[in-house]
């Protein structure tokens, strides 16, 4: 426990996160105070008090929200950087099974990332209108990130004390290749099957992005997200690695691939993210933004092409696939 405390990753991400939570408990607050006094028809001077309070309050959310998107790749860095201190590991995959903690705490923070980016998007509509139509829902919506952080600080605590680095875990050839499960991939199908079925819906992604059609898009982006991880995972990563026993979601974050894991899950994120956010949005505030239709279109088209582009690139230099 003590060896994994004094590494200087985790000591910067566990810092970095407590100041987050830090700002985001003191924010919430006073953000409280401002939800209860808001009244932007007055012209009185506590009114005018509070909006300029108001703006401080937002500034500092916004401030720490952005932090705690930096901090996702960089808590993914932290992981492989560990593989060399926690015995059996070969890259973050180990390090994530390293407790009962890790599987949990991984997608917990993806999830937080993903309502974080909505109340930015909620808080850019707010701030460039001059009414401020959704302070309220914003200073709301920032009470219930601020949980969300709590409890992802909490577990990452418990996560970071519990990892041993004498017991030896599993690494990633057994946790996802050929030693691991049987049928890894879902609904019992091929790997051939996995392809079509990814392609496909990409293609349904398009459509639905090119019609704006919000609930289209967001199922769309659903099955893409899911597919997706499990065709960089069991196919297109086989081709990053160059190697067909390689099956890692985690390796490719690493040097030795030039990092290219972290455009390849940026962009899916993204790409989905963007996809699923109009529906969201119109859902609990009535808006749809066309321009995120067209970002959910390049990112995951970008995400396509690096992916594509790999196994593309092997049939060209070596005349065989994997």
């Amino acid at each position: 426990m003590s060896d994994i405390l004094l590494q200087h990753n985790v000591i910067i991400l566990i810092v970095a996160g407590f100041l987050i939570l830090l700002m985001q408990g003191l924010a919430s607050i006073f953000g409280v105070y401002i939800y209860k006094k808001w009244d932007f028809s007055s012209t009185s001077a506590s009114q005018y008090a509070l909006e300029k309070k108001s703006y401080l309050i937002v500034l500092i959310l916004f401030f720490s929200l952005v932090a705690k998107i930096i901090l996702l790749p960089y808590f993914a860095f932290t992981l492989n950087s560990l593989s060399n201190v926690v015995h059996g590991a070969m890259c973050a995959a180990g390090v994530v099974g390293a407790n009962e903690y890790g599987d949990f705490l991984l997608g917990f923070k993806i999830f937080i990332i993903f309502i974080v980016g909505i109340w930015l998007i909620v808080n850019k509509l707010d701030i460039s209108d001059l009414d401020y139509p959704f302070i309220k829902t914003k200073l709301l919506f920032s009470l219930v990130i601020f949980s969300l952080i709590l409890v992802e600080f909490i577990v990452e605590i418990l996560y970071f004390t519990h990892i041993s680095t004498d017991v030896p875990v599993q690494c990633c050839s057994v946790i996802f290749g050929v030693s691991g499960s049987s049928d890894p991939l879902p609904f019992g199908i091929n790997t051939q099957t996995l392809l079509i079925l990814f392609y496909t819906i990409f293609a349904l992604v398009i459509i639905a992005n090119i019609q704006k059609n919000r609930f289209f898009s967001f199922l769309a982006s659903i099955l893409f997200l899911y597919f997706g991880y499990y065709v960089v995972t069991y196919f297109f990563g086989t081709y990053v690695y160059q190697l067909p026993t390689h099956i890692c979601p985690f390796c490719m974050l690493q040097s030795e691939y030039y990092f290219v894991g972290y455009v390849i899950w940026g962009s899916l994120f993204l790409g989905t993210f963007f996809g699923m956010v109009n529906f969201i949005l119109h859902l609990f505030i009535g808006q749809t933004l066309k321009k995120y239709f067209y970002y959910s279109t390049v990112f995951n088209t970008v995400f396509v092409i690096i992916c594509t582009a790999y196994v593309v690139g092997y049939y060209f230099i070596n005349g065989v696939f994997l």
